[in-house]
């Protein structure tokens, strides 16, 4: 114990816990308790950053933070997932919470799915796998301390992400169930009161098989985000459902824009696309880049100041793993006329989000771990992509691991995204990491675990 913290605690009484300054809000994160698909995890709003993790038992935590005074509250059980215990020793990770605010400020989340399973009725859009869907608010705005559990979403989803339009319009989007199953969105107009049924974007169907593989599927990943006014973007890649033996194989990248006036599907050309979205028409239409036998994950996508999209992925070699092997990070871009790369081998093998303001000017921030270090590192373009970068560093360990959320809806410069790091067993160290490096918490209160 520091000499000035001894003579403190001796004067006062108060333990180290009770005044030391640490870099994380809590310790119980669990597993995987964050990534960027679930999105957005958190939001800035009225002077507060909302953040929502995995806790125990998978269940969703929230916390808030208040740049004004300094001060955290929570984190707060917001809900009980069921894919605790479906299997044990088994963490299912496919359950984190997603969180909106709508307009009247009540916090909404969704989360706990995997799929959903046959005991809850028949799904029309897709197959099983475990976990039950659930939409949960807060009973009061703005209040993180009490929820209720609302009974107006399919309960198959996985993949759960919210945008919220201008006008107040809710939309989730989610996969109807587990790999073999179509991408759909809800459509709520009051709230989150109420959400319309499911509408099909992306179609899941039975494709060419071979001797190895007989049974194969078309399935996608895909991710949703605010465009421009009354736009919706999408970037996604194409997932190799095969059977008998499953296994993650993934490939290219691809956008399309659905205009929410009319809820038509276009691609960055405006040409008019057949929802849902086949494989074939995937191609003909939508196509970023072939990565031909290269594996892909699927990123994110933003748009510049002129309206065009600009696009993060992974991509890497196949290497017998379950998802493939390390994947660098690719960016692209559209000029107005063609979709850019220079295939730069500035960005690192890392997970992230992307800002973007103009045509040649984007900022990632992005997650990785290289000779034992984990960093949160900004990566920067001024030449439209041409050559990157590193920047400032904002978060940096050694030995351990790092996952990352996508960026804050709203962020405040001083908390960007969640972080999650190692801590005891399966249990992470949560942090809020802005600008300025951690949002840090007093010890005695980021203690969870053995509460």
């Amino acid at each position: 114990m520091p000499m000035v913290l001894l003579f403190s605690f001796l004067l006062t009484g108060q333990s180290c816990q009770e005044t030391v300054l640490v870099d994380y809000f809590t310790d119980n994160g669990l597993g995987a308790a964050v990534k960027t698909m679930q999105h957005p995890a958190g939001e800035y709003y009225k002077g507060v950053t909302y953040i929502a993790y995995q806790g125990p038992t998978e269940d969703p935590y929230v916390a808030a933070y208040s740049h004004r005074t300094g001060k955290w509250k929570g984190p707060f059980k917001a809900g009980e997932s069921v894919l605790t215990g479906k299997e044990p020793g088994m963490i299912d990770n496919h359950g984190k919470p997603a969180m909106i605010i709508d307009d009247e400020g009540y916090i909404h989340l969704v989360f706990g799915g995997h799929g959903g399973t046959p005991d809850l009725g028949i799904n029309p859009l897709g197959n099983y796998c475990r976990g039950q869907m659930k939409h949960v608010v807060s009973k009061k705005p703005l209040d993180i301390t009490q929820w209720e559990e609302l009974d107006n979403i399919s309960p198959f989803g996985t993949y759960n992400q919210f945008v919220k339009m201008d006008n107040g319009d809710i939309y989730l989007f989610y996969r109807h169930g587990a790999h073999r199953s179509n991408w759909v969105y809800q459509l709520s107009t009051d709230s989150g009161r109420t959400f319309a049924p499911p509408v099909s974007v992306l179609q899941t169907k039975q494709t060419t098989g071979n001797e190895e593989y007989p049974d194969i599927h078309d399935s996608w990943y895909a991710w949703f985000e605010n465009g421009q006014g009354d736009d919706i973007i999408a970037t996604y890649n194409y997932h190799v459902c095969k059977g008998p033996k499953h296994d993650g194989e993934r490939h290219n990248c691809y956008y399309m824009v659905l205009d929410t006036k009319d809820q038509i599907w276009r691609n960055v050309k405006r040409e008019i696309l057949a929802a849902p979205v086949t494989k074939e028409e995937a191609d003909e239409k939508t196509l970023v880049a072939n990565t031909g036998d290269l594996w892909t994950v699927r990123g994110a996508v933003r748009l510049d100041d002129e309206g065009y999209p600009h696009i993060i992925y992974y991509m890497g070699e196949y290497m017998g793993l379950k998802h493939g092997g390390p994947k660098q990070v690719i960016y692209y871009r559209w000029t107005g006329e063609e979709w850019f790369t220079a295939d730069s081998t500035d960005l690192p093998v890392a997970t992230g989000d992307i800002l973007v303001s103009s045509p040649d000017e984007a900022s990632l921030l992005l997650a990785a771990k290289k000779e034992g270090f984990a960093e949160l590192t900004w990566w920067n373009t001024m030449d439209g992509g041409r050559s990157f970068k590193k920047g400032e560093v904002l978060y940096h360990r050694s030995k351990t691991g790092i996952t990352t959320t996508s960026i804050i809806k709203n962020a405040h410069p001083d908390a960007r995204v969640i972080i999650s790091g190692n801590h005891k067993g399966d249990y992470k160290k949560m942090y809020l990491i802005g600008d300025k490096g951690p949002v840090q918490r007093l010890m005695s209160e980021a203690h969870q675990i053995d509460k």
